[in-house]
């Protein structure tokens, strides 16, 4: 589920080998971003206390046709206190990891509110966004079609390339995908703005 993915574009194209691409991961607390981001770098479960402020991590991720891409992660606390702080850690990022917590629908409208308000900032307008449908594993967890509808992801508009992934990120279920995704995403949209430059 997405947008903006209408063609394939190759992997590593129109990127150095040496370059880290910022990702900025976000999400309510308890959605599992630290989850998320520790199962990337170990490739196994680390249990986790709430951030307090922010854990980054510089990794390098796998991906299709064996190419491995560099990635920063910041993965910033959830609570109410701290997403005031989030927009200092998305200006300028390549992409934005979003993780909700697929059992916890009573925080749906919440969840909602802090995505869009963080996609609407002006430096964050095109910045491409990879939704981790997370503990899709729980049995009473939302479907994809239902989180995409209590997100309001159809608002997004074409101006914001988004993806919706189904994932267990203590066992990695859909994560790879899921970066991969993105990845394809900041490609594409990387490609677009050189063209635009070469227009003016």
């Amino acid at each position: 589920m997405g947008n903006g993915l209408s063609e394939q574009t190759p992997i590593l194209s129109g990127l150095s080998p040496f370059q880290a691409l910022h990702i900025a991961i976000l999400g309510l607390d308890c959605a599992g971003k630290t989850t998320v981001l520790y199962r990337l770098q170990f490739n196994e479960f680390v249990n986790t206390v709430p951030t307090k402020g922010f854990n980054a991590e510089k990794i390098k991720v796998s991906l299709g046709n064996s190419k491995t891409v560099t990635f920063h992660f910041w993965d910033v606390g959830g609570q109410e206190k701290l997403r005031p702080l989030w927009k200092s850690y998305t200006r300028c990022t390549d992409g934005i990891v979003f993780v909700v917590d697929s059992v916890d629908a009573e925080r749906m409208e919440e969840a909602k509110t802090e995505l869009h308000k963080i996609t609407k900032i002006s430096e964050n307008q095109g910045v491409p966004v990879l939704i981790v449908a997370n503990k899709q594993d729980l049995r009473n967890s939302l479907t994809l079609s239902e989180i995409e509808k209590l997100l309001a992801l159809n608002e997004f508009g074409s101006s914001t390339p988004w993806h919706l992934q189904a994932t267990c990120a203590i066992i990695g279920d859909g994560l790879r995908e899921g970066i991969e995704k993105l990845y394809e995403m900041i490609i594409k949209r990387r490609k677009m703005l050189r063209q635009q430059k070469k227009k003016r």
